[in-house]
């Protein structure tokens, strides 16, 4: 028998056509399970979360765009780190009138809630999250936090006080509110505490044709902008995927 494994492709094997939103919704499903992690991320080329303005909205795209809000469509929360929320400067979290509706009629809350983790509780919050999303966000903290900041926070945020901030009871204390469709969307540290505890069901990766090379890439020096490049093909074999890119020039 060969050790050499098989290679399939090249991608995409379908017939061209866009997909609808109800096909992205099909391929991007929230599987009829009590808990669901999502870990959901875009990454360049050179391995960096985030472009020359430190925000990962700098490297996405319109495509990875449509596949984030597919995801956040049927979400029940959608958690990140503080870290997180004070260099994206998230939007409230709300939901079209449409999405509303089907959310009611699957036996959800009528938008995704935000669920922020932060130990300092040392956050923004003059952002308008706090006030304009459709429901109170959360904030997971320690029950040792200094008081005053626990002050502070109750103003903004229905605060969660867990006697050891781990994966396991930050998951556990959304799901004992009905949360059990989480998408995290960052940042690294979290994703990667989430898995180390095997608790993150799926990942979304988007991998985007651009070179950041950002002090946020670990590969490569700085550039004054972010070099683009297009995709040839995709193979795949043995759950890996081999992508041929070609600079955009």
């Amino acid at each position: 028998m060969s050790d050499i494994p098989a290679l399939h492709g090249p991608l995409p094997l379908t017939d061209g056509s866009a997909l609808s939103e109800d096909g992205l919704a099909a391929a991007y499903p929230w599987p009829d399970r009590n808990v669901w992690v999502r870990a959901m991320m875009v990454t360049t080329l050179d391995g960096a979360a985030a472009g020359y303005d430190g925000l990962s909205g700098s490297v996405s795209s319109d495509a990875d765009q449509l596949v984030f809000n597919a995801v956040r469509r049927h979400a029940d929360a959608v958690l990140i780190g503080a870290g997180t929320l004070r260099a994206e400067q998230y939007t409230p979290m709300r939901a079209k009138p449409e999405d509303q509706q089907q959310r009611s009629a699957d036996g959800q809350r009528p938008a995704p809630v935000l669920a922020v983790v932060s130990g300092s509780l040392n956050l923004p919050w003059d952002l308008p999250v706090w006030r304009e999303s459709t429901h109170r966000p959360l904030v997971l903290t320690s029950a040792h936090a200094d008081p005053g900041q626990l002050a502070i926070a109750g103003k903004h945020a229905t605060v969660v006080t867990l006697q050891d901030i781990t994966p396991t009871t930050i998951v556990t204390a959304l799901t004992e509110r009905g949360l059990t469709r989480i998408v995290c969307e960052g940042g690294p540290r979290l994703l990667r505490d989430l898995v180390a505890a095997t608790l993150v069901d799926e990942a979304d990766i988007t991998l985007s044709p651009v070179f950041a090379g950002t002090a946020h890439s670990p590969t490569t020096a700085a550039l004054a902008q972010v070099s683009t490049f297009r995709l040839g093909h995709v193979l795949q074999g043995d759950g890996a995927l081999m992508m041929r890119y070609l600079a955009d020039r």
